[in-house]
């Protein structure tokens, strides 16, 4: 992976965090991308470094087009090319369907669906200057699937999805692979904001065909798996990662 270079949004914590490491490991220089906890960046960025790759971290709300805009303009600067895109940032509201706000709406939908449209835009200038590239975003259940107080991110997810199954179809002639992973329930700090939390682990640790929860790792192998050489042909999917829970709901 010598040169190459991976864009994880979101990578300060979680999913994300894990997914920018892994990349490090395999041979990325990587660059990092945070909305609120410079801090929590700046560690990422130190144990990539460690690991001998270099790393660009970037503060920028994905939400925001123009954001999205000088997010690349500093990619291509400092690395001048980006081989991997992972879509990671997300954020919403957890209200039930009555009870959102226009104002929850827009964030929620800016965020998980609209800022990969216009990441998407921006990295496919760059991975096409290098002969193509891989987008992974990450998806969830909700998007297929009804969970309580989950209506805003999950339409999000549910256009996120469809989105990527466009893009696949329109970026293919660029010879550029674009996928989703969707996970069942992780215990994340982003599951903590959920008021049924305790319900969603006691249930997904009971009803998993697989005989435990999902983990990031299994959701970080999922990553690397679609942007390997290996799943070129596969194109426009959503790898469900749930140990088989939705087969049950």
């Amino acid at each position: 992976m010598t040169q190459k270079v991976a864009l994880v949004t979101g990578s300060s914590r979680g999913i994300g965090r894990e997914t920018a490491i892994r990349l490090a490991s395999e041979g990325y220089d990587l660059v990092i991308n945070y909305a609120r906890s410079k801090t929590a960046a700046m560690e990422v960025a130190a144990e990539i470094e460690a690991l001998g790759r270099k790393v660009l971290t970037v503060k920028a709300n994905v939400g925001d087009v123009s954001k999205i805009k000088t997010l690349f303009e500093q990619i291509e600067e400092h690395f001048g090319r980006l081989d991997v895109f992972v879509n990671n940032a997300a954020s919403g509201v957890l209200r039930p369907a009555m009870e959102l706000e226009e104002s929850h709406w827009e964030w929620t939908m800016n965020i998980n669906s609209k800022a990969f449209l216009f990441c998407a835009q921006e990295a496919s200038r760059l991975m096409e200057k290098n002969g193509g590239g891989k987008m992974v975003s990450i998806s969830s259940l909700g998007s297929i699937r009804y969970l309580e107080n989950y209506t805003s991110v999950g339409v999000s997810k549910a256009a996120l999805e469809a989105l990527t199954r466009y893009l696949a179809v329109e970026l293919s002639p660029k010879n550029i692979c674009v996928n989703a992973v969707s996970g069942g329930a992780i215990d994340t700090d982003a599951l903590k904001h959920f008021p049924n939390r305790e319900e969603l682990l006691t249930d997904a640790a009971r009803e998993t065909p697989a005989g435990r929860m999902v983990s990031i790792e299994d959701m970080v192998n999922a990553v690397v798996f679609l942007i390997s050489e290996e799943a070129s042909m596969i194109r426009g999917q959503t790898l469900i990662v749930d140990g088989g829970r939705s087969l049950l709901m």
